[in-house]
């Protein structure tokens, strides 16, 4: 039992409140022991002594959110850095986030450094990783049934164990529910395009069977939000940000034209683009099938059951969520069958135009001779171009969680035992946009059959045969809006699909209670031991999986995913003090022991003071040691196709080499990766120091410095790889990288070409500068740097180091007056350092002000109310910070020079953001009725020249002025 002071008092009035329940037990009122996050300990005083933040049942009703994302994207210990991100960023290739799926980041230190729990026990990682990082998706928890949130932005594996290296993120259910409540609510943009948002959920508590039963069910539709919705994302920032594949209107590939530059053809949709080389092209923006947000629909229902037997208590809680969205990306890419720019058409493609200008055309151009599928020789000449229609994902996830626990009392100690199940399956399906490689090239030379199968040919006799079906004509890629044209193509499309499975097996036993008398006070404690299986899954389709049998092709163009498989048995072990070493100061001691049976054993401890010298002050401060192991997904997975960048600016051995010796950034590199097994943990070291004032009975005043230092961290490294393999010729192959091998893959005519001493790039001590020099003058290239291939392919590896430290301060005031009660509210969070190593480095380099990493994120409200009206208006503010152009072609830059966009060092800002959001609402006896508007002043989010999107989707949002209306009836 304790005494609330005036302090915890002011806090649980304002922005840190954690509300005691209570039971009636006899005549008087009894308080009810209740769990902090952040701690086990029950019944002891935490009010203050650690950097809470609780965003309550009020601040919720009162946020105008639809889902946890849109809750939890303003608060600032989770803004900053690329770690948060939600559906904005979905799309329908392996490198996406999975469509409808959104994640939590604090600190910036990325979603699988974020423990999640639902009422102080964990959840099961979505099924479909974010990159090799394993997450929790918010979207998947029902707000409806949450009475408040708890996040504890400070190190807490010695309390949870694993993954809280930056945190935890605690959501409350709301349990004890008397009555029935329906809440509805729609929104919208106020543009002429649909983004309208739809949500009804409702809430039935009473007696049942001698026990308290809550139940609740949330329905959420959203529809999609596209980049052609608004002027400023419509067109390119950049005209010189173009694609050299169009769709629809193919170009003639430029080394089969005799002058050497690329080739349009008559029919582009849109004007013609003057290149660097002065080529005269059809071009391709991203911006044209860019989808901001995906549509997304849910559905959830669950139960929360409570009944005393005696002294025993049984509570369970149920939920089950599905969700649904369609995530659609760029069209892929029409490439050779080896994956190799240029794929060959028969000359003849050119007649669908006009004589004169098929003559024309054919004048430019060099005929070669090419082999096709079936192995006839055909001439013809190479083109450029991508499918005509995005690619198109439809995923769907349902997530279950079951948690039945008993609690009790041992003479003056307490216990609780708890089972959990928790599971999340997700199904993706390609719906459009995707084609099977071989048949495509068949249909290119008239190859494929009606039925889809790939025809035969006799070089004896010349012919082709099906051995069922009819042979169909050549597929025509320059012939447009023909049926029977379109009908050929339409037989290599395929619906590769992908099947994910993650769940949670838990069983947990705690034990509460005052260890001794110390001090003039006691000693609580808090012991437990928690045993946890965990399982995942994630297996694509065979036509959308790399083999190294048919040379790392994925059957379908534009389209991988991963393959990975793991398990996991971990127990615990952990304890928890609570000792008074004086009236005002008490220290808090946690410590934990994991064991994995695939990884090792752990300890963590954790110490922590707070002093409190008056009444109305506190003053806090913790140390503590946090790991997170290998994902499930790095430690199983068994080949991820994606992309990979290097940075030229961090090894300047690697840019002499691989990029004409500027220090810029290469994306899109086709790379496997492979799991380690020798993968270590990511380790982190955390301390904070602060203070909670209580000015008066009605302000709060809290200031709290944070630093975490965080090692091992787990990713691909292929700027580290390209530096090694300069003088390790085991990581040098020519094509393709042999079964078993690991490094980069290099055109196969490079290995034709010799240093000084005769040596090629396969062989020890052979001179890269040399054959860089030989290659330059045999081949005469386009750019004056060695030529890479395909489907490199790299380990995971603990990559480098990351330091982060700032400051959280957060001020409540609240004015009582004739006219009503005002309230001020600002939380501010400036981050003072984040200092990363460069990949393939050991040079650090200083991430506050870099790109999407602002060093000051602030909210400020300003509310008031009277009686059962009740007002707000609050501003979010995002500070400026550089452009990343660092990754942008020459030609970019140059356009960004003629701009006058630059300042003299030649870089950029990004502008910083604003935005407001007013509310207004109105109690009635049992309906509440309420207004939001967000995004007050319809300010555009500021232009990013480094994002083909022309703004940054993690830190601003694209929208503009949208409102929400919702009522809310208790019956």
């Amino acid at each position: 039992m304790f005494k609330p002071s005036m302090l915890s008092l002011a806090i649980a009035a304002c922005c840190f409140s954690v509300s005691a329940q209570t039971e009636t037990t006899t005549e008087n009122d009894s308080i009810e022991k209740i769990e902090v996050t952040g701690s086990r300990l029950k019944g002891v005083d935490l009010e203050g002594a650690q950097p809470l933040v609780v965003i309550s049942s009020d601040d919720i009703k009162k946020s105008g959110a639809n889902t946890i994302f849109d809750l939890l994207k303003d608060v600032g210990q989770l803004r900053g850095g690329e770690g948060t991100f939600s559906t904005s960023e979905s799309g329908a290739t392996s490198t996406s986030t999975p469509a409808g799926q959104a994640a939590a980041s604090l600190r910036g230190l990325g979603p699988a450094s974020t423990l999640t729990l639902i009422n102080g026990r964990r959840v099961a990682a979505s099924s479909f990783a974010a990159g090799t990082q394993n997450f929790v998706d918010v979207n998947s928890i029902p707000l409806a049934a949450v009475e408040r949130i708890e996040v504890l932005a400070t190190g807490a594996s010695a309390v949870y164990g694993a993954d809280a290296v930056a945190g935890v993120i605690n959501y409350i259910l709301k349990k004890d529910y008397e009555g029935v409540e329906l809440n509805a609510s729609y929104g919208d943009s106020m543009a002429s395009s649909d983004e309208s948002r739809r949500n009804l959920n409702l809430v039935v508590g009473q007696q049942v069977a001698g026990g308290q039963l809550t139940v609740f069910a949330d329905y959420f539709d959203r529809n999609a939000f596209s980049a052609q919705d608004r002027d400023f994302t419509r067109s390119p920032l950049l005209q010189s940000s173009y694609s050299y594949l169009p769709k629809n209107t193919p170009n003639i590939y430029y080394r089969s034209v005799r002058s050497g530059d690329e080739l349009a053809t008559p029919g582009c949709a849109t004007a013609l683009v003057t290149t660097e080389f002065g080529e005269e092209i059809c071009a391709y923006y991203p911006n044209e099938d860019d989808q901001l947000n995906s549509d997304l629909t849910s559905y959830s229902t669950g139960a929360i059951f409570q009944k005393d037997f005696g002294d025993i208590s049984w509570n369970t809680d149920v939920f089950f969520s599905n969700t649904k969205s369609v995530a659609i990306s760029s069209p892929a890419p029409i490439n050779k069958l080896d994956d190799s720019e240029g794929p060959y058409v028969d000359e003849s493609a050119l007649d669908v135009f006009e004589p004169a200008i098929r003559d024309e055309l054919l004048d430019q151009l060099r005929i070669s001779r090419f082999e096709t599928l079936a192995g006839r020789e055909l001439r013809g000449f190479a083109f450029d171009a991508r499918f005509g229609t995005p690619r198109t994902v439809e995923v769907e996830t349902d997530a279950l969680r079951l948690v039945s626990a008993l609690s009790g009392s041992i003479g003056d100690w307490g216990w609780e035992s708890a089972v959990i199940y928790s599971e999340s399956k997700s199904d993706q399906l390609a719906t459009q946009g995707i084609y099977n490689r071989y048949k495509y090239h068949a249909a290119l030379a008239g190859e494929l059959c009606s039925n889809g199968s790939i025809a035969s040919y006799d070089a004896d006799n010349d012919s082709l045969s099906c051995s069922s079906g009819s042979l169909g004509a050549m597929y025509n890629p320059f012939l447009q809006n023909d049926s029977n044209n379109d009908t050929l193509l339409a037989l290599a499309q395929e619906m590769p699909s992908r099947k994910g499975k993650s769940t949670v097996v838990g069983w947990d036993a705690r034990f509460n209670g005052d260890l001794m008398e110390f001090n003039d006070g006691v000693i609580s404690s808090a012991f437990g031991l928690e045993v946890r299986k965990e399982k995942i899954t994630d297996t694509p389709s065979d036509n959308a999986v790399a083999r190294a049998e048919n040379g790392y092709l994925v059957d379908v163009f534009g389209f991988g995913s991963s393959l990975s498989a793991a398990e996991r048995t971990q127990w615990a072990a952990f304890s928890e003090f609570n000792v008074p070493l004086a009236s005002t100061l008490d220290m808090q001691l946690a410590a934990r022991y994991d064991h994995f049976d695939d990884f090792g054993s752990t300890f963590n401890p954790k110490i922590g003071f707070s002093y409190r010298p008056i009444e109305e002050l506190i003053v806090r401060a913790s140390y503590a040691t946090s790991f997170r192991a290998p994902s499930l997904t790095q430690a199983g997975v068994k080949l991820r196709t994606t992309t990979a960048s290097f940075d030229c600016g961090a090894n300047q051995a690697v840019a002499d080499l691989f990029c004409e010796g500027f220090g810029d950034e290469r994306s899109g590199n086709n790379v496997l990766e492979l799991g380690n097994p020798q993968l270590q943990a990511e380790e982190s070291d955390s301390i904070s120091l602060g203070f909670a004032l209580s000015l008066t009975e009605d302000s709060t005043l809290t200031v709290d410095y944070w630093r975490f230092e965080h090692e091992n961290l787990v990713d691909t490294n292929m700027t580290g790889v390209l530096a090694r393999a300069i003088g390790d010729a085991s990581l040098r192959h020519c094509g393709l990288v042999p079964a078993g091998a690991q490094g980069i893959s290099f055109d196969e005519e490079l290995c034709d070409v010799t240093d000084n001493a005769g040596l090629n790039i396969t062989q020890d001590g052979a001179n890269m500068a040399e054959i860089l020099d030989e290659w330059v003058t045999l081949d005469n290239p386009l750019y004056k740097e060695l030529p890479l291939y395909r489907d490199h392919v790299l380990l995971l590896d603990n990559t480098g180091e990351q330091t982060v430290s700032g400051i959280d301060l957060a001020y409540d005031h609240r004015f009582n007056t004739e006219i009503g009660t005002f309230g001020l509210s600002l939380d501010a969070t400036r981050y003072l350092s984040f200092e990363r190593n460069k990949a393939g480095s050991d040079e650090i380099e200083e991430l506050i002000g870099s790109w999407r990493y602002p060093e000051t994120v602030a909210g400020v409200r300003f509310s008031w109310s009277k009686g059962d009206f009740f007002s707000s208006i609050s501003a979010n503010y995002t500070d400026s910070y550089e452009d990343d152009i660092s990754g942008l072609r020459r030609r970019e830059l140059s356009e960004l020079d003629d701009l006058g966009v630059l300042n003299a060092e030649g870089t950029r800002q990004v502008s910083s953001w604003t935005t407001w959001r007013m509310n207004l609402g109105y109690d009635f006896a049992q309906t509440t009725i309420s207004f939001n508007i967000d995004n007050l002043l319809d300010r555009d989010p500021p232009a990013a020249y480094g994002s083909s999107r022309g703004f940054d989707s993690i830190n601003h949002d694209a929208l503009g002025r949208s409102f929400r209306i919702a009522l809310s009836h208790k019956f």
